[in-house]
C-alpha cells in the first residue's frame, strides 16, 4: 500500500505534524460516521503540533471492528510506519469515542503492532448487551457480521471487549465515561470493563463523569486529561544539534 492508496482509504494529517514524527495516533470513528476529514479537531491539530501523526481508518460505518476491519487497521500501520519511514521505536497509540472507543479497545487486543496505549471514550464494551440497548443497533450489528459462519453468541464473545480482556496488551489505558449516558450505558460497559481489566493486572485509569451523557462536550478537565494522556505517550522531540 503506497501513500496515494493510504490516502485514498484513511485520513493522514502529515501535513498538520510539527517537526519529526514522534508517534502515530489511530483515532476511530463512531457508528455510522462515514464521512471524509480535511482537517483535523482541536486535539489532532495539538498532537500534530507535538510531532503526532493522526491516521482515522474508513474500515466502513457499521465494522464493529470484525475481522476485515482488523486486517484492513494492520495493513495500513503497517503501510504507514514503511511509508514515512518509522522504526518501531516510534509508538503506537490508539484512541476513539462511543463505537470508536470500543474500536480501539478491541483492536487493541488484536493488533499485530507492539501499542504504547490506548484511549476509549464512552466506550462499548459488551456488544451482545448493546446488540438490545437500542433499536437502531441491531441492523448495524447484523451487517458487521453476516456471513459469518459461527453462532452470534461465540462472534459477541469474539467483538467485545469486556470477554478479550485476558489478551488484551499490559499498556496504559486511558477510559473516559459519563454517568447520564443514555446511548452506552456506563455501569453495563465501562465500569465492567474497567472492572475486569483491572482484576486481570492491566493498568487503566478510569475517569468518571457525574452528569456527562453521550458525545456531550466533556469538561474541562476531563478534555485537557484525553490531550495529555496521548500527548504524553509520543517520544520527546530531539533536540537540534548545536
Amino acid at each position: 500500500m503506497n501513500k496515494e492508496t493510504m490516502k485514498a482509504v484513511a485520513w493522514i494529517g502529515d501535513k498538520f505534524v510539527v517537526g519529526p514524527i514522534t508517534g502515530v495516533i489511530v483515532t476511530f470513528h463512531g457508528l455510522g460516521d462515514p464521512g471524509l476529514k480535511s482537517v483535523p479537531t482541536y486535539e489532532e491539530n495539538e498532537w500534530a503540533s507535538a510531532g503526532g501523526l493522526v491516521v482515522m481508518p474508513y474500515p466502513g460505518p457499521w465494522s464493529w471492528m470484525n475481522r476485515n476491519a482488523r486486517a484492513f487497521v494492520d495493513e495500513l500501520i503497517g503501510a504507514v510506519y514503511a511509508n514515512y519511514g518509522l522504526s518501531a521505536s516510534v509508538p503506537l497509540i490508539l484512541t476513539g469515542g462511543s463505537m470508536g472507543g470500543f474500536c480501539s479497545l478491541l483492536y487493541a487486543r488484536y493488533s499485530k503492532h507492539p501499542l504504547k496505549a490506548c484511549q476509549a471514550l464512552y466506550p462499548v464494551c459488551d456488544l451482545k448487551h448493546h446488540f438490545s440497548e437500542r433499536p437502531d443497533l441491531p441492523r448495524t450489528i447484523h451487517n458487521a457480521f453476516y456471513g459469518y459462519k459461527e453462532e452470534m453468541d461465540s462472534l459477541f464473545r469474539e467483538h467485545s471487549p469486556v470477554d478479550q480482556v485476558p489478551g488484551m496488551p499490559r499498556i496504559p489505558y486511558l477510559i473516559v465515561h459519563g454517568d447520564a449516558d443514555l446511548a452506552v450505558n456506563k455501569a453495563a460497559h465501562s465500569d465492567r470493563m474497567v472492572r475486569a481489566m483491572r482484576e486481570n493486572g492491566l493498568t487503566v485509569e478510569y475517569v468518571e463523569v457525574p452528569g456527562m451523557g453521550h458525545h456531550a462536550p466533556l469538561f474541562f478537565n476531563v478534555y485537557r486529561r484525553t490531550i495529555d494522556f496521548v500527548k504524553g505517550m509520543l517520544n520527546s522531540p530531539k533536540s537540534p544539534s548545536p
